[in-house]
């Protein structure tokens, strides 16, 4: 038996298609794309689809959204130029007439309407075009800033079976399913770039799964990965039956090409692939390695330099840095003063040589007293305060800073979320740098994540990780001398930042008004250290950069 769909086209009129039973060979090709690279990912797209075929046919190849800009182009979309660019690349991939189904991304303008909007070709023709129903306008996302919103499902035939293309966003909402449902759809296939936060997979799938019941149909979902700024994608692509079982997960944070065979009639995939979702602390440590990773490599920077100062934050982040890119491709100072301890010399010693990176030691002893000399009237009948302490890091900074300019090196930040939160950090200091990639890790996160790293080869001193933490700008200090214990103080900073909850709210959970407040009081006017911080990996639902947007003046009161 056989019956007949509507396949919507780019033009707004339908063909009909027969339905038969069948088995799909698909690709999941989970990519890694350079935002505004429209030709070098096109060039990525032709070579995996090429490297795909070369290894045997296959109905179709599945990109992930915006396949041909990368995302999020931002305000490239903006740019007069980019319709031009982005028909010579569908051109391109319809000029190369290859023998399947490609399935992309792409913005596409209709008359003055922008709309992000996922394509089919087959045979050299561009077969079907569907426009992203719903746009996310939160967090990380203002896609309405840029696109309209479509409102019509799109069915193709794939091998004589009506398939349905949703895009990201749209499988977290009912309406895009019971549309290509009602249309007739017997598979889903959903491209999208989603980033990653923590239990963000499991959140996924779940919501995957529940679409797919609605549906009655198998869902195929394929992620982008690599990182994007502070962004990153994790991957983690999955087919998911109409049961809402998942069948099928490729490796996440890895780019690749995925085969399988999927049968529509029970949702089996051969080869039986399900690679386990990462637990949290891994998931945690690769998402903060790739966002490194592909920041530097973007970037095309020659490597980078770090302050290695014997405490967690820097031990950790060189770590980081090592399995990114490499020893040879990373350098740390230590930069020493008259408070900092023969421990910490030492430990970042420790540190450096088992991770086989450059290593050197510049006192900032000269330049300081250098400095002093120079200031000496200025300062002349005032009490030493915090303005000599952070000096001190402003040496450090200008050290980093002069190393970086002459070896092309992009200087790495060490500062943690709940620091960052604070305000416990120096402008100009050891704020100075261009990626912080714990800058969205709380300091009990940080933690965590030494003893992780660890356990896959014993890196970072223990002493490193037991010692109170301390900045060592003062004789004896130490971080909670003006800080509540980090234990506290993260807990409270992942209600208020986080979670928007008032002081009052937050109170009322058993924290003391005293400290409530206080905190509450430096995340609030330490928003002005936060806007000239250099970007870093976001790993939470709200991080400092694009999905926290506080105003530096304000008259906001503290309460309820």
């Amino acid at each position: 038996m056989s019956r007949r769909v509507r396949a919507y086209l780019p033009n707004g009129r339908f063909l009909q298609v027969k339905c038969f039973m069948s088995q799909l060979q698909l690709v999941l090709a989970q990519i890694n794309t350079l935002v505004g690279d429209i030709p070098g990912n096109t060039a990525k797209v032709l070579a995996s689809a090429r490297e795909v075929l070369e290894r045997g046919p296959v109905d179709a190849i599945i990109y992930p959204e915006l396949t041909l800009t990368g995302y999020p182009p931002e305000d490239l979309l903006l740019r007069p130029s980019l319709d031009g660019r982005i028909q010579r690349a569908l051109d391109e991939l319809l000029d190369a007439r290859l023998p399947t189904t490609l399935v992309v991304g792409y913005p596409r303008r209709r008359g003055d309407k922008l709309y992000n909007m996922a394509g089919v070709i087959q045979a050299g023709k561009l077969v079907a075009e569907y426009a992203k129903q719903c746009l996310p306008n939160y967090q990380v996302f203002d896609e309405k800033r840029y696109f309209v919103a479509g409102d019509q499902p799109c069915l193709f035939d794939l091998c004589g079976q009506p398939t349905a293309l949703t895009v990201c966003e749209d499988i977290w909402h009912p309406e895009p399913m019971a549309q290509a449902r009602a249309a007739g759809a017997r598979l889903m296939l959903n491209l999208n770039a989603s980033p990653y936060h923590q239990g963000k997979q499991q959140e996924r799938e779940a919501m995957i799964a529940e679409r797919a019941r609605e549906g009655k149909m198998p869902v195929v979902y394929v992620n982008l990965v690599g990182g994007q700024d502070e962004l990153v994608f994790d991957g983690g692509s999955v087919v998911v039956d109409a049961q809402g079982t998942t069948r099928y997960r490729v490796p996440a944070y890895s780019e690749g090409n995925y085969r399988l065979q999927l049968d529509l009639a029970t949702g089996h995939c051969d080869p039986s692939l399900l690679v386990p979702v990462p637990e949290r602390l891994s998931a945690v440590y690769q998402t903060l390695v790739l966002g490194l990773c592909d920041y530097v490599t973007k970037n095309r920077f020659n490597g980078v330099v770090l302050g290695l100062s014997g405490g967690i934050d820097s031990a950790l982040t060189l770590a980081i840095a090592v399995d990114a890119l490499g020893a040879d491709k990373v350098e740390a100072v230590m930069m020493p003063f008259r408070y900092t301890s023969d421990l910490s010399k030492n430990d970042a010693a420790d540190e450096a040589a088992r991770l086989g990176v450059r290593y050197g030691s510049i006192s900032i002893e000269p330049m300081y007293e250098a400095f002093m000399a120079a200031l000496a009237d200025e300062f002349a009948g005032t009490r030493r305060d915090t303005t000599e302490e952070n000096l001190q890091a402003r040496c450090r900074g200008v050290v980093l800073m002069a190393i970086s300019n002459k070896k092309g090196y992009l200087v790495l930040t060490t500062g943690n979320k709940s620091e960052m939160a604070v305000g416990y950090s120096t402008l100009y200091g050891d704020m100075a740098g261009g990626f912080d990639v714990l800058k969205d890790v709380p300091k009990t996160l940080v933690f965590e994540l030494a003893r992780y790293r660890n356990t896959l080869g014993e890196v970072i001193p223990e002493t490193v990780i037991t010692r109170p933490p301390s900045a060592e700008l003062a004789p004896d200090q130490k971080d909670e001398d003006s800080l509540p214990p980090y234990e506290i103080l993260d807990q409270i900073l992942a209600l208020y930042v986080e979670q928007d909850q008032s002081a009052e709210a937050i109170i009322a959970r058993g924290f003391t008004r005293e400290q409530v407040e206080r905190v509450v009081r430096l995340v609030d006017i330490n928003e002005y250290k936060r806007r000239q911080a250099p970007i870093g990996v976001r790993i939470s639902q709200r991080g400092f950069g694009r999905d926290r947007r506080y105003p530096i003046t304000s008259g906001w009161q503290l309460g309820d």
